[in-house]
């Protein structure tokens, strides 16, 4: 199998198991597991998900062993900043955009934490 195919075929299983994630946890609970995910691939010096610490990490995760275009490629598709590092934010953004089908059903998503915040408050 060639890395493109099996980068595909990562990429894919990501895909359909994130809305699932969402589906089961709710909004709260998916941002919730986003953030232990970021926690896993971050260097915890820095805070940030470096391209040693997605080298280093990237086998807890199931993407095993990456090379070093990979790598660049990921951080570079997250980082909006420019910094060539993910913080939290940019991370769970990437996660989000990584998967079309999540990302249709953001809206509802965004409604669920939202009604569950101001639960409570009147205006």
């Amino acid at each position: 199998m060639s890395k493109g195919s099996t980068a595909a075929s990562t990429q894919l299983a990501f895909e359909d198991f994130l809305p699932s994630m969402a589906e089961r946890l709710g909004a709260e609970g998916l941002i919730g597991e986003l953030c232990k995910g970021f926690r896993l691939l971050m260097d915890p010096r820095k805070g940030l998900i470096t391209a040693e610490s997605l080298r280093r990490n990237s086998a807890a995760l199931g993407l095993g062993p990456l090379d070093d275009d990979e790598v660049v490629g990921m951080l570079r598709e997250g980082d909006l900043d420019g910094d060539g590092s993910l913080n939290e934010m940019e991370f769970c953004v990437l996660m989000f955009r990584l998967s079309p089908e999540l990302m249709q059903g953001s809206r509802r998503l965004l409604e669920e934490a939202l009604e569950t915040e101001l639960h409570g408050f009147s205006i």
